[in-house]
């Protein structure tokens, strides 16, 4: 093991190729957790101590509990299916009920299953990971439970009958694994069944149709991947009269093929062009561009007949084509219409377009939605109905969940209470101007600073993968910031997907410094404003958005206060070697690639931490049990931080996956420290928590 002191005798100001600290990258090996011991025990002793700290991680606790959010379901026959956690169901309950049950206050609920029976039965920390019941009888499911949270799962059919797991029937061991109905007897799967069954990046590269009561090794081939692909997966579409099965494989994070598996198992390409998504819904292809094509651009949607485009038809009728400020949200079937979801300089908006027997499409506006806010299509039934579920929130306003039939009424099934004190706060937006004129939004939550001159303000960021951060309804942050006179800041940095392809693409590679320089203008845009200073503004991000706070600490340390990275990504030499980490090369790059290893060591912020440079303090968090983004990222940081004699901290929950929070308790407790740390470097003196 590589000492402290050798280390400090190197040229510790120069980028670390023979890397001292990979002993950290052994997840579970003996030295390496107790060294995590160490940095956790250090964390707490100076974070979670006092009464404000426990005060303020209950009030947390009970926003997470509180019996009054609202459960949000998915239709499946004639029950809504919901998951629910509070403080007597730590792991949570599985459950279901009616729509006339539902449109009570309290409805009657059967629970179907109990995970903390179940993990305490077993010996195991069952972490809920999802159902996939069979259509369309809706009699059995496929149950997918993780191990304290990672992304690998154990795969069990249920009997939604009994209510209980079918003895003898579909079973898979723990793996990052795809599974989906056929029919009553067999499954479309791909999971790992040892050397040459998983991509580069640990998913799966083949498709099998399992039969029933027949082992899994015999499962027969269908479909295989390269390598060097992501990942592929086979499903069928169930719906009565266009009963189709499909196959897709994935050749990067933002490129696939999609191929139609006919009845003599000959593969048909849907041929889109590879960065496209489609959807295929009865004689309906929904194709939404990445890159222009057929004479439309980047981030149109467009419709096809299925069949007349397999035949070499490409007539498309367009649904929707975008602007400098408008970009596509998202869509959803019902069973005679599309719901179209935009945005327009992020904030949404939604419309139902219909096909007409005539040819074209009709459209309609579905909802009026206040400005700064955001509607997200909950459910719908498309197979048998108009049903539609839509959730609308802002900010400053708590959840209302309407439920309709399109072309009928409206009503209100549910509304969230508030959870924290909004008197005296406001939400607005604004724009910043970006290193080379780009102009850049952000939303700003928190009380006017003009009678009181600048505040401690927490500025959140992400700008990765298409990812878009819109208004929405946060509860643990209005207790644990807001109400304590704080103001939050969301950027809208590119990298997202704000305003559609051309937005995340400008940061893709070699040109992902237009991501921070977005931020940190952002942070500089806060300044002038007078709504904070720098040594009150705090910087927050996770997993992509950790790569961004890698960045805030060593590009432009002297805009932040204070800096926390969750789960991040901060080794970009090493990152394509941990874990899923090959599955994102297409967002940054190759580290093996002489072209691309220049730019990726640059945005290493692992390798640029110098001795010279004066630093933020910085609080790491991560999990033991995150297997989608190696906890090395932030161990390793850490104790090179340390050995560079910068203030840090590092926080590592030994369960919770990339989530980084398994329960309740565990992600009140992660997010009391987060504001604990920002407090007492943003703000002195630190303001009491209420309640």
């Amino acid at each position: 093991m590589w000492s402290h002191r050798a280390f400090r005798a190197c040229t510790i100001w120069l980028v670390i190729d023979d890397d001292p600290y990979l002993w950290l990258e052994d997840v579970e090996g003996e030295a390496a957790l107790e060294w995590v011991a160490e940095r956790n025990a250090e964390t707490e002793a100076a974070l979670a101590v006092g009464a404000g700290f426990a005060s303020l991680k209950e009030r947390l606790r009970e926003v997470l509990d509180a019996p009054e959010r609202i459960p949000y379901t998915t239709r499946r026959g004639v029950f809504l299916y919901n998951f629910w956690r509070d403080a007597e169901h730590v792991r949570g309950v599985w459950r279901r009920t009616t729509l006339e049950q539902y449109r009570k206050d309290a409805p009657e609920w059967e629970v179907l299953l109990d995970v903390d029976t179940l993990a305490a039965a077993e010996g195991e920390k069952w972490v809920w990971a999802g159902a996939r019941v069979r259509h369309p009888d809706h009699d059995r499911a496929l149950v997918s439970l993780s191990r304290d949270g990672g992304d690998a799962v154990v795969v069990r059919e249920f009997d939604l009958a009994t209510g209980a797991f079918v003895e003898g029937g579909f079973q898979v061991r723990e793996a990052k694994t795809w599974i989906g109905w056929i029919d009553a007897d067999t499954v479309f799967i791909g999971t790992d069944l040892g050397p040459g069954s998983l991509t580069d990046a640990g998913y799966p590269r083949t498709v099998l149709r399992w039969r029933r009561g027949t082992p899994l090794e015999e499962a027969a081939l269908v479909f295989e991947a390269e390598t060097g692909d992501v990942s592929t997966r086979g499903w069928r579409d169930t719906t009565p009269g266009f009963e189709r099965d499909f196959v897709a494989r994935s050749l990067d994070f933002f490129r696939s093929e999609v191929y139609l598996l006919t009845t003599d198992a000959t593969l048909v390409r849907v041929d889109v062009p590879d960065d496209a998504t489609t959807s295929v819904h009865r004689q309906h292809l929904i194709v939404t561009l990445k890159s222009d094509w057929l004479g439309q651009r980047a981030g149109s949607l467009l419709a096809f007949d299925f069949d007349a485009f397999l035949a070499g038809d490409r007539s498309a009728e367009v649904l929707f084509t975008p602007d400098e400020r408008t970009a596509l949200a998202g869509h959803s079937w019902t069973r005679h219409h599309l719901i179209l979801e935009t945005m327009r300089d992020v904030s949404t908006r939604i419309e139902v377009l219909t096909p007409t027997p005539v040819g074209g499409w009709a459209r309609k506006p579905l909802a009026d939605v206040p400005a700064l806010s955001a509607v997200t299509v909950v459910d719908t039934d498309p197979d048998i109905s108009d049903e539609y579920f839509l959730d609308v929130s802002g900010f400053l306003q708590p959840s209302t969940l309407y439920h309709g039939q399109i072309g009928a009424d409206t009503e209100i099934l549910k509304q969230a209470p508030a959870r924290f004190d909004t008197a005296g706060l406001a939400a607005e937006q604004f724009f910043a101007t970006s290193q080379d004129g780009t102009r850049v939004p952000y939303f700003v939550i928190g009380p006017d600073p003009s009678p009181t001159g600048p505040g401690p303000a927490l500025l959140y960021g992400y700008g990765g993968f298409e990812v878009s951060l819109t208004p929405f309804y946060d509860a643990v942050t209005g207790r644990a910031w807001l109400e304590r006179g704080g103001t939050y800041v969301i950027a809208n940095i590119r990298g997202g997907g704000e305003y559609g392809p051309d937005w995340h693409q400008a940061a893709l590679g070699a040109d992902r410094p237009r991501a921070f320089e977005d931020f940190a203008a952002v942070a500089a845009d806060l300044v002038a404003r007078g709504i904070t200073t720098p040594a009150m503004l705090g910087a927050a991000g996770g997993s992509n958005g950790g790569l961004l706070m890698g960045a805030m600490v060593t590009r432009y340390p002297q805009l932040f206060g204070a800096i926390v990275a969750q789960v991040p990504l901060l080794d970009m030499l090493r990152f394509h070697k941990l874990l899923a980490g090959a599955s994102w090369i297409a967002e940054y790059g190759n580290p093996d690639n002489e072209a691309d290893r220049p730019h990726l060591r640059t945005l290493s912020a692992y390798h640029q931490l110098s001795a010279d440079q004066a630093y933020p303090p910085v609080l790491l968090t991560t999990s033991t049990r995150d297997d989608r983004v190696h906890p090395g990222h932030a161990r390793k940081a850490a104790a090179r931080l340390r050995e560079l004699g910068h203030p840090v901290l590092l926080h590592e929950d030994t369960g919770g996956g990339h989530a980084g929070a398994s329960d309740n308790e565990q992600s009140a407790h992660n997010n009391a420290l987060m504001h604990a740390f920002f407090w007492r470097h943003l703000a002195q003196p630190v303001p009491p928590v209420s309640g």
